[in-house]
């Protein structure tokens, strides 16, 4: 695990992602200008900017377990009093001091949860008829070949269909699924790679072998994409 974050350190994301998804999502939630929302498992803060430009007067709390991205988002936003970034487990955001919250954002996360699991503990730390957007690997395809389903390293990608039946039965209502682009997840692995080929000359076995590894999961994910990758839900809770 020591050689998997020195592969990630100081990446500017950890998922696929870009603005354009955040702008997608909160351009259809109806928020107040002083929302409070919450980033789970925020990473090193990508998303935060673009989430910012939706709260004219909200708050916004960053909340992940590795401490060091969360003091990666703390540097980028340590001149903006609305943000607040700490270390904590996004299966407990009902008890921090901030929910209920407007809106959960959670990119490329909540499957450490599960989505029926992760939407259950989401929604008991959001607001009536609070928000929830997420992103959730899925395939793109009714028949993925078994490099598509070995991409995801034993866990089952849905449908869009089961995706959706997931989320009305955890108590949502979809407003809206959307494929997160082939350029949100380069904004992930073009950085990685860059990083990647820093970090080779002088590596050691354990470090050579993390290399490896990332860099075969960004060259896999290129050869199935037309496959299989994420669907980004916004939905709101009933």
């Amino acid at each position: 695990m020591t050689a998997f974050f020195e592969v990630h350190k100081d990446l500017p994301r950890e998922g696929p992602g870009e603005a354009a998804d955040v702008h997608w999502a909160l351009k259809r939630a109806a928020l107040r200008p002083d929302a409070i929302v919450c980033d789970a498992g925020c990473g090193p803060g990508d998303d935060i900017q673009a989430l910012l430009r939706h709260l004219p007067a909200g708050h916004l709390l960053a909340v992940d377990l590795h401490a060091p991205f969360v003091a990666q988002a703390e540097a980028r936003f340590e001149n903006e009093p609305r943000v607040d970034a700490r270390v904590g487990d996004m299966a407990q955001l009902d008890t921090q001091p901030d929910a209920p919250f407007d809106l959960i954002w959670c990119a490329g996360a909540l499957y450490f949860l599960g989505v029926s699991e992760g939407l259950g503990v989401f929604r008991k730390a959001l607001k009536e008829n609070g928000y929830v957007a997420f992103s959730e690997p899925a395939f793109l395809t009714d028949e993925p070949s078994q490099a598509a389903r070995s991409f995801w390293d034993g866990y089952e990608p849905s449908s869009e269909a089961e995706l959706r039946a997931k989320v009305e039965a955890a108590g949502f209502k979809v407003l809206g699924i959307k494929t997160v682009s082939d350029a949100a997840w380069e904004n992930y692995y073009q950085p990685m790679e860059a990083r990647i080929a820093k970090l080779r000359a002088g590596a050691n076995a354990e470090l050579s072998k993390a290399l490896d590894e990332n860099q075969a999961e960004a060259e896999s994910w290129r050869k199935v994409k037309g496959e299989t990758g994420y669907l980004l839900v916004l939905a709101q809770a009933v």
